[in-house]
């Protein structure tokens, strides 16, 4: 079977839609943008369905704007890899925005929302078009200047919850410009060496080479510091726990992913070769380290928030100890399991940190040590608290343990003993911060509190992707079929 020749041109879809949306916001009614967001972002949704509904019959799909060869033209891609983030993407997002609506328009006014609502919703959707633009990326320029709206975006994001943010804001422009000025320099040696910036043609084209090397380590350290791999996540915390709610959910929970995602497909796609086992096991040690430190950090931290951000650091690392596995036999695995643990990372920590935007709105006070009483007071919220942390600790059905488990088992069959371990003592740290949280969210409160009542779409939508991360842990055969197609030749090639 083939599919219809125009389904290709469908690939815009989840990029123009929510840049018009942007568009059309700037000059909105302050009360239509949260409409015309939700109808942008909705629309990214269903064409990547469609997509997505037609990529088995087609295989991987390839569009050139405007049709202009390479090395002029921008190269979309949908393949498995791309499409399923795209579609988590935008069902993350879309909850959000029902969330962002909610949260900021009844009281733009209150303590710790931003004093110009109207500037979040432009911004929102550049960050939900230049999330997909990435993931669809099939020429690394195309992915620099996609990066670089999605950095700039996302700055601003987080300055607009103003005081502490915009240092963290600041810091978080510096690491980004930095990271884009390696990436950048990288891919300059990289198309001096191969004549071409499209990923599937500097492969064949790329010889090893102290240029091509070095080409390599620019663009990897580039986009490491970006997805704030330890030792390079010192930005990330404060960026994460001073923005508001919706914004750090996404900046969590796909943000990160970006450039993880980028990373990935450029070790697997464009240089496999250049690939050296020490350098993969190099990544996979800088992300054992990332879990037990992010961990730990994790179960210092007095505020809610900081204590979620660092969890994203740990659950970051993670993701990397796929790469020493991502070689030889059980590589299907290994890859089918980095990227449902992307999928069940992004889902429970977007619900996390809607969660604790909740509590925070509700009370004034995120930290630990305020959390008593918050079971009866807010239900749904610490319920959507314990539904997540389950998933990230990695506990059967969901679809935390899916992409663990894959992982665990390809490392024991490899005899990657360390990395057996770390999987078990990353998921040991995660259970004991998080029942650190829900211990003193289910205590009495001091005082007699009742249940508060809040715009449905605030616990709602954070209870909906935490189930999200559950529901994809007990059906499995689709997200997996869909993440096998374009695969990688040598992880295709090691699948039984």
């Amino acid at each position: 079977m083939t599919a219809d020749p125009t389904v290709a041109h469908w690939i815009v879809g989840p990029i123009l839609l929510p840049l018009l949306a942007a568009a059309l916001a700037f000059a909105a009614p302050p009360r239509a943008r949260p409409w015309l967001a939700a109808a942008g972002v909705l629309g990214a949704l269903l064409t990547a369905a469609l997509l997505a509904a037609h990529l088995p019959a087609a295989g991987p799909l390839h569009y050139r704007v405007g049709g202009w060869p390479s090395p002029l033209g921008v190269l979309l891609v949908a393949d498995g890899l791309s499409l399923t983030l795209v579609l988590t993407t935008t069902a993350i997002v879309a909850a959000a925005t029902s969330y962002a609506a909610a949260y900021l328009h009844p009281a733009p006014d209150a303590p710790g929302h931003p004093s110009a609502a109207p500037h979040f919703w432009p911004l929102w959707l550049f960050v939900c078009a230049a999330l997909n633009a990435v993931f669809l990326a099939g020429d690394l320029f195309n992915a620099y200047v996609t990066l670089e709206l999605l950095g700039l975006a996302s700055v601003g994001l987080i300055a607009l919850s103003g005081g502490p943010a915009l240092g963290a804001g600041m810091r978080y422009l510096l690491v980004t410009l930095v990271g884009s000025m390696a990436y950048l320099m990288g891919v300059a040696l990289l198309y001096a060496a191969t004549g071409s910036l499209d990923l599937p043609a500097i492969a064949p084209a790329l010889a090893a080479s102290p240029q091509a090397s070095l080409a390599v380590a620019l663009v990897t350290a580039g986009l490491l510091l970006k997805t704030a791999l330890f030792p390079l996540h010192f930005w990330l915390p404060p960026a994460h726990a001073s923005a508001l709610g919706p914004v750090s959910a996404v900046l969590s929970a796909l943000v990160v992913k970006a450039t993880f995602v980028l990373t990935l497909r450029l070790w697997h796609q464009a240089f496999p070769d250049l690939a050296l086992p020490a350098a993969r096991d190099l990544l996979g040690a800088l992300g054992a380290l990332a879990v037990l430190w992010g961990g730990l950090q994790a179960l210092r931290q007095q505020r809610l928030k900081a204590l979620v951000a660092y969890s994203t650091v740990a659950q970051v690392g993670y993701l990397f100890l796929a790469f020493p596995l991502l070689h030889g036999p059980g590589a299907a695995d290994a890859w089918r399991g980095v990227v449902y643990l992307a999928l069940a990372h992004a889902f429970a920590k977007s619900a996390l940190f809607l969660a604790a935007g909740v509590i925070l709105r509700v009370t004034g006070d995120d930290t630990v040590a305020a959390l008593p009483g918050a079971a009866k007071r807010l239900p749904l919220t610490v319920f959507t608290i314990g539904l997540a942390g389950v998933s990230l600790m990695g506990l059967p059905p969901t679809s935390g343990f899916i992409g663990k488990w894959l992982l665990l088992t390809t490392a024991i069959a490899a005899e990657r003993w360390w990395i057996a371990a770390v999987l078990v003592a990353g998921g040991l740290l995660t259970a004991a911060y998080m029942f650190r949280v829900l211990a003193k969210a289910l205590l009495p409160a001091a005082a007699a509190v009742t249940r508060e009542r809040l715009p449905p779409a605030l616990g709602w939508s954070a209870f909906a992707l935490a189930l999200a991360g559950v529901a994809l842990g007990l059906a499995t055969s689709a997200p997996l079929g869909l993440i096998d197609i374009g695969a990688p030749p040598a992880v295709a090639e090691a699948a039984p």
